[in-house]
């Protein structure tokens, strides 16, 4: 991601995939209120299948006796590919082709376990094999940014969507899409013919792309890519390899969606946080983050990440919005949260007084200190400011507790929070 506002983010985790950091387009905006949940190639292409895109044979398998079995149902060539929710599998050997159902079942023992950028391979998808005579690229996403559509589009699929931006950014059309017309059939040909697209192959992809955006319509996502889309030997165009994301904000409207959501692959600490109904999204760092306000946290997240060069490169170890509540349960919760994150070493409270005053914040935090009471034992930097700071400043002066620091300004809050946790 480029230098610049928000420059430290992971853009994926904090707001959900809203233009993916591997997207070249991507770049700083709201924050979601929930998160978007990334489906497994698996789950897209079942979705894809009832939608009407064109996909290959799958089946799902989690051990190696049941990888053979699958490749044996199959019949021919079959596609071992690992099921993870991360990128470069097949650099990192998690995709492996088997002509046969021993080499199936061999190349399942060499995934599964595997870990590929701290992602351990627990299951994986055999799928048919396929006549590849071309690879094209594919995705329509939501840019918050320009509140529209956008969709990505190339004749040059296969690499890594990034690569191809940089190393070739004349092969990828950007086209803007909008949200009350969507990708209809004239939509859908535009796009194909500034992606380049063979005269003869515009109405053939141009279907597809149709039927992308009916998945991406509806289901509520916020992103349906496809990499590669490919050509076959028969002159068939399939989504060999797909990644949906959805909108967790939408879920009223599908009762499905919960059972697509892999709980037991959550960070414990997210997990304990959505339960609470908590604005959460934990991070690497070692700076526990708390404000009033996603546009305010964001700013904190990249006020100490600066601050933290200064002390040994210290980051923030999490995105922690209370919204306008900052009642002594919210702020102990949240407390309890950030303290639970053995990474933390401090925590900066960043509040701007608004419908809820500064003065309400402080007994907060008083409030929250004495309820968590012996599991309070990281330092905090408090920064209070807006309405009733005065007020609020004199609650916490006069509570005097041992692990509060007050701060003048965000600043001076970010840079003795990075600086504690330097420390510890």
């Amino acid at each position: 991601m480029a230098d610049g506002p928000c420059r430290y983010l992971d853009i994926e985790r904090v707001r959900g995939r809203v233009l993916t950091p591997h997207h070249p387009c991507a770049r700083p905006a709201r924050t979601d209120w929930k998160q978007s949940v990334d489906l497994y190639e698996y789950q897209a292409r079942d979705l894809f299948e009832q939608y009407g895109v064109p996909v290959l044979a799958g089946i799902v398998a989690d051990t190696p006796e049941e990888v053979r079995a699958a490749a044996e149902k199959l019949g021919g060539v079959v596609v071992v590919k690992a099921q993870v929710k991360t990128g470069g599998r097949g650099k990192a050997g998690g995709v492996k082709v088997a002509k046969t159902p021993d080499e199936a079942e061999e190349a399942a023992r060499a995934i599964l376990g595997l870990d590929i950028k701290g992602h351990v391979v627990k299951r994986v998808m055999v799928a048919a094999g396929a006549r590849i005579a071309q690879e094209f690229y594919f995705s329509v996403l939501l840019d918050r940014a320009n509140r529209s559509y956008l969709s990505l589009t190339s004749v040059e699929g296969g690499m890594e969507i990034e690569q191809l931006a940089v190393e070739k950014p004349e092969a990828l059309a950007r086209i803007e899409v909008d949200p009350t017309v969507g990708i209809d059939a004239a939509k859908a040909r535009e796009i194909a013919v500034a992606a380049n697209f063979p005269a003869d192959l515009v109405d053939k992809v141009a279907e597809v792309f149709v039927k992308l955006y009916e998945v991406y319509k509806g289901e509520d996502a916020t992103l349906v890519e496809v990499n590669p889309l490919i050509l076959d030997d028969d002159g068939n165009v399939i989504a060999l390899d797909g990644k949906v994301t959805l909108d967790e904000n939408a879920e009223f409207r599908h009762a499905g969606h919960a059972l697509l959501e892999d709980k037991a692959a959550a960070d414990p600490l997210e997990a304990q946080a959505k339960a609470l109904d908590l604005n959460y999204v934990k991070l690497d760092g070692e700076v526990g983050i708390i404000g009033n306000g996603a546009g305010l946290v964001m700013s904190t997240l990249d006020v100490v990440a600066y601050a933290g060069e200064n002390h040994g490169g210290v980051k923030p170890a999490n995105f922690l919005d209370i919204g306008g509540g900052a009642s002594a349960e919210v702020m102990a919760n949240g407390l309890g949260i950030i303290l639970g994150d053995p990474q933390v070493k401090s925590v900066f409270v960043n509040v701007f007084g608004g419908i809820t005053a500064c003065d309400q914040v402080a007994k907060g935090i008083v409030g929250a200190l004495a309820e968590l009471g012996s599991a309070a034992n990281k330092p905090l930097v408090v920064r209070l400011d807006g309405n009733n700071v005065v007020e609020g400043r004199r609650i916490l002066e006069e509570a005097a507790h041992p692990l509060v620091t007050l701060a003048e300004n965000m600043d001076q809050g970010a840079d003795k929070a990075a600086e504690l946790a330097n420390a510890a």
